[in-house]
């Protein structure tokens, strides 16, 4: 007998740890609740995780076994466990964030293991250790095998047993994903019905994203990043829809394709790169003069910057604990070069705060984003004022999560920053002036980050 480890792989379906497992003998899953773990994740990500753990508790339930749900720290518990059943190992799924290395490894420390690549399409260990951008990684990274989903095991495969461990609730202040397989199931068979096939054409398309909010983009992140569903799987089904269309629609289709690329290069980072969520990727001959001004962070968290492109994202993030990726870009941009605060302080508010939370994606991310990271660009700012007349030229987007500026005509809030103090006021008296000037702070960034470079 066997027992599988699930860690943030909370699915029966294209689990390759699992499948391995029930394909050598009968299999015992096993949830382990590390406390210490789970109090470095936000408590609305931690709710949905826990969430997730009941859906898959019950999901084996229904094909006849259950899953073991244990408190404590990993070591300890799956070698009680191995005891306890007679197991002959404990097979899981490779994670990459330092912390979970750490646990992965006192594990293997007490017990026989055997671990598995499933949390990406291309093992990491298989590709270079560095590329200077995206490009250059992607090329490499589309030559190599992608792996189909994993067969799901036999029913027959589980062992029989039933646990009577409740898994743990955690209130939270907004309304979740259903969570589960069967909701990731089901949030992509919406996608792949009625966006995949325009995904290019409105991935940045603000309107469509209010009024469409799960066909113009996926919204398949809080999944992936709790692994309830496979990315083979996701890959698969978008593949399947690549061959089988034309035309503009397999460009879209292909771009959804190219964009889950983005999300490889992060964990080939972190995996080469274990100090990526701490530290600078990129190397300064000089120090970034960050300044950090705790007043214009807190303006920036609550959405009160003065800048709406800006303040409606984040406070989607308030209402959601999601933001869309377009002005999740610019929230990103604006804290790091407009206001120049350490990136870093920018990603902790969001572990704190996404659902979508992913340790990978949001390092290297944010560390594009900031200028620290892999880029082709070495200063790379994004205008707001630019980013919203382009993207969200009818303040569709804006107007949905910034309430003081509805009634305002759009032509006025995208240029809202270089209005008058008297014309703002007397547009939308509740709603902030800018808290930095918007030329002089691009300037000012500019400067910085040159001089950080030692290009003067």
């Amino acid at each position: 007998m066997h027992v599988f480890w699930h860690q943030r792989d909370l699915r029966i379906p294209d689990n390759r740890g699992l499948t391995a497992a029930a394909a050598a003998d009968e299999v015992l899953p096993v949830y382990v609740v590390d406390t210490d773990l789970l109090s470095k994740v936000g408590k609305r990500q931690r709710a949905f995780l826990l969430a997730g753990v009941q859906a898959l508790k019950a999901a084996y339930q229904d094909r006849g076994g259950d899953l073991l749900v244990r408190e404590g720290a990993a070591a300890e518990v799956l070698a009680d466990v191995v005891e306890e059943y007679d197991a002959d190992r404990v097979y899981y799924n490779e994670h990459y964030r330092p912390a979970r290395r750490n646990r992965q490894r006192r594990v293997d420390e007490a017990v026989p293991t055997k671990s598995l690549t499933d949390l990406v399409l291309v093992d990491p260990a298989g590709l270079d250790d560095r590329y200077e951008n995206h490009s250059r990684f992607y090329d490499d990274w589309q030559t190599r095998e992608k792996l189909p989903p994993a067969d799901r095991p036999d029913p027959d495969s589980l062992v029989v047993v039933s646990d009577s461990k409740t898994v743990p609730t955690v209130d939270t202040d907004i309304d979740l994903p259903t969570p589960g397989y069967a909701g990731a199931r089901q949030r992509y068979d919406t996608f792949l019905t009625d966006g995949i096939e325009t995904y290019s054409d409105t991935r940045d398309d603000m309107q469509a994203a209010v009024e469409r909010p799960t066909s113009a983009v996926s919204r398949m992140s809080p999944y992936l990043a709790a692994g309830m569903i496979g990315i083979r799987e996701m890959w698969r089904d978008a593949s399947d829809r690549h061959t089988e269309v034309t035309g503009d629609a397999q460009r879209n289709v292909q771009k959804y394709r190219y964009e889950l690329s983005w999300r490889e290069q992060s964990y080939h980072l972190l995996y080469y790169n274990p100090t990526l969520l701490s530290e600078n990727y990129k190397s300064f001959p000089n120090r970034i003069a960050w300044r950090n001004d705790e007043d214009n962070f807190e303006a920036w968290k609550r959405g009160e910057t003065g800048y709406p492109l800006v303040d409606a994202g984040m406070r989607q993030l308030e209402r959601e604990g999601y933001i869309h990726n377009r002005p999740r870009q610019n929230v990103a941009s604006f804290l790091t070069k407009h206001l120049l605060i350490d990136w870093r302080e920018g990603a902790r508010h969001f572990r704190k705060r996404l659902v979508d939370h992913d340790p990978a994606n949001n390092a290297a991310s944010w560390q594009w984003t900031a200028s620290t990271g892999t880029d082709s660009v070495d200063v790379r700012i994004f205008d707001p004022v630019a980013q919203m007349h382009k993207y969200d030229s009818g303040a569709d987007y804006v107007t949905e999560y910034v309430p003081e500026l509805r009634g305002v005509p759009a032509t006025k809030i995208v240029d809202w920053p270089t209005l008058s103090d008297g014309e703002r006021e007397e547009l939308a008296p509740a709603y902030p002036h800018p808290i930095v000037d918007r030329d002089a702070a691009y300037e000012r960034a500019q400067r910085v980050f040159e001089t950080a470079l030692g290009k003067r």
